[in-house]
């Protein structure tokens, strides 16, 4: 994680020499360049995290118990309620003539 940390105030630092704009054109580049390879470690580090974290969570701690299927919801005020194995889905309600 300290790759990470190092990494994103680097971007943070970048952005900031960005905005205030006072670099000419080819340092800007560069400066650019440096921040899309910067974003994409980050991303590629966050992903990793983030499925370190669903293996863990989802890893059964006992024989009879099955993985929860619900990380990482859509929307985090409403989660998902998992479908059990012997739930069948409800057929469609009659179309009214």
């Amino acid at each position: 994680m300290k790759d990470f940390e190092r990494d994103l105030r680097r971007l943070e630092g970048i952005c900031d020499v960005m905005r205030e704009g006072g670099s000419g054109l080819a340092q800007s580049m560069k400066l650019f360049e440096e921040g899309i390879q910067l974003v994409r470690s980050l991303e590629k580090m966050l992903h990793q995290a983030e499925r370190r974290i669903e293996i863990l969570v989802n890893e059964p701690q006992g024989e009879n118990e099955k993985p929860k299927l619900e990380l990482f919801a859509e929307d985090p005020q409403k989660p998902e309620t998992p479908v059990q194995e012997s739930q069948e889905p409800e057929p469609p309600e009659p179309k009214g003539n």
